[in-house]
């Protein structure tokens, strides 16, 4: 057996004995049937020390504004895997967590002594440990290559996305074309969603490319606030995904990570004026 599969087969052992053990799954009056996580800190900078790791336990490194970090929340949530979640200040690294990820990134795993990152090589990871949660990631070869395809094509969203933030409000040439390549990009989506005539790209619940697109999407209501109502996506013109994008908003998974529009884009505000409000959605 391989040194990842016996990884693998140990993760799933230690998980299932803490969900028999304990009661890991937590809900609210306005969130009942939200699988959350153990615990979570706010975001550690230099100087704190990293929190004693909780034997048998999945444990992401997070950043709680990050969307690349939020796929893989979303994976552990959809999963109902039990994890604790150490939430890291991106801009004040704590020396210790290159001893976890050398590149300072998130989403990263740690699961007893053994560590992986990078989101997508992180879900991919969890959705085969865990193979007796609903798979993510189709079983048919072929289409789980196409929807590979799909995700790394979503760059022409998340890309003039980025773009958009730091763009010039008075000058017209620093966001027109990035407008119209979240257009160009959100109308693959649109055609592919209404070609496989199903709620949800994975079928009828949430599959890999729901939830790897799902953060950007979260992100992209909060352009008109960011921008005074000057920049906004017009997504009247993609009746599938204006349908999709209800359904995404009621998904358990979804609901576990999700944070407003207004938020959002007060941490950007906070984020591009260099005094990031990191903590603002930690024990609210």
């Amino acid at each position: 057996m391989s040194i990842l599969r016996t990884f693998a087969k140990r993760a799933v052992e230690k998980s299932e004995i803490f969900l028999c053990s304990k009661t890991w799954f937590r809900s609210n009056n306005n969130m009942s049937g939200v699988f959350f996580p153990i615990s979570e800190t706010k975001h550690l900078a230099p100087g704190s020390k990293c929190p004693e790791v909780t034997p048998g336990l999945m444990r992401l490194y997070n950043m709680k504004f990050c969307p690349y970090a939020q796929r893989t929340r979303l994976v552990l949530a959809a999963k109902r895997i039990p994890n604790e979640v150490v939430n890291i200040n991106l801009v004040a690294k704590p020396d210790w967590y290159f001893a976890r990820n050398p590149l300072g990134k998130v989403p990263c795993l740690e699961f007893d002594g053994k560590v992986i990152f990078e989101s997508l090589i992180t879900c991919d990871y969890l959705d085969e440990v865990y193979p007796s949660s609903p798979m993510l990631n189709s079983t048919d070869p072929f289409r789980k290559a196409q929807d590979r395809i799909l995700i790394e094509m979503f760059n022409a969203v998340n890309s003039n996305l980025y773009k958009l933030y730091r763009c010039s409000l008075d000058d017209e040439s620093t966001w027109k074309g990035a407008i119209v390549g979240i257009h160009k990009g959100l109308q693959i989506f649109e055609d592919d969603l209404a070609k496989r005539e199903i709620k949800f790209f994975g079928g009828q619940n949430p599959g890999i490319v729901d939830y790897m697109i799902w953060p950007w999407m979260e992100r992209l209501p909060s352009l008109p606030i960011l921008s005074h109502g000057m920049l906004k996506v017009q997504m009247e013109n993609y009746p599938s995904l204006i349908k999709w994008f209800d359904a995404m908003k009621e998904d358990d998974a979804v609901k576990e990570s999700f944070i407003s529009p207004e938020n959002h884009a007060k941490f950007i505000t906070s984020f591009l004026a260099g005094n990031p409000e990191y903590d603002m959605e930690i024990n609210k």
